[in-house]
């Protein structure tokens, strides 16, 4: 099932404390990108977070489970709903996240 595109900018905006947020289209669902980043999904109308020490702290309720069929457990948010958590939550965890690869230039023909 696709994820609705005003509850994905719901939760992106519930995240904005955090830096840049921003979200990019994926099979269907949505990675989730602070500061270019990426931190979290949204499958299914449903939010998860990568899992860090740092996340792990901040949780109200630690619930691991997969976004999809097959993936790594991830972070289950169920409260979307407080601005100030998410974006705190979504802070501390990208500092233990690696920066992103740099991406390769095409070659111009």
């Amino acid at each position: 099932m696709e994820s609705d595109k005003d509850i994905v900018q719901y939760i992106a905006d519930q995240c904005s404390g955090a830096g840049v947020i921003t979200v990019k289209k994926m099979f269907g669902d949505y990675g989730i990108y602070c500061n270019g980043k990426v931190f979290g999904l949204i499958c299914d109308d449903r939010f998860y977070v990568k899992p860090t020490e740092a996340g792990r702290s901040l949780l109200r309720v630690v619930d691991l489970q997969p976004p999809y069929e097959g993936a790594k457990d991830y972070f289950y948010i169920a409260d979307v709903d407080d601005h100030d958590y998410l974006a705190t939550l979504v802070r501390e965890t990208c500092k233990e996240l690696p920066e992103p690869k740099p991406k390769k230039k095409k070659k111009s023909e």
